[in-house]
């Protein structure tokens, strides 16, 4: 035990109650490792988790509408016609990153 970077040894004393909530903070944050999360817990008294959903979700959406802009350019080049059905799936696509946008902001006000 010399050899130990941290030889201090705490020990605390939990019910079944407090091992479940523990146990399942420790699963949300995506952690196995009781004693980084105590640590981190007791020194830090927060750990912060970022949710990206909406993020990834305006993210897939711009690559969408940047995928059917490639098509429809290769289609033009190809044909030299632009269809009213490009133009429509266009619209679209942009509505609908416009609309992630605008409920994304308005969560954050």
């Amino acid at each position: 035990m010399p050899d130990r970077t941290r030889p201090i040894r705490k020990e605390i004393c939990l019910n079944e109650q407090e091992v479940n909530l523990i146990q399942h903070k420790m699963r949300q944050l995506g952690t196995h490792n009781f004693g980084v999360y105590a640590r981190k817990m007791l020194i830090d008294g927060y750990i912060i988790k970022v949710d990206y959903t909406e993020q990834k979700k305006l993210a897939a959406a711009v690559s969408r509408a940047a995928t059917n802009i490639n098509q429809i350019c290769r289609r033009i080049n190809s044909t030299g016609r632009c269809y009213e059905d490009d133009v429509a799936e266009l619209k679209a696509r942009q509505a609908e990153i416009w609309e992630l946008l605008k409920v994304r902001q308005r969560d954050e006000l």
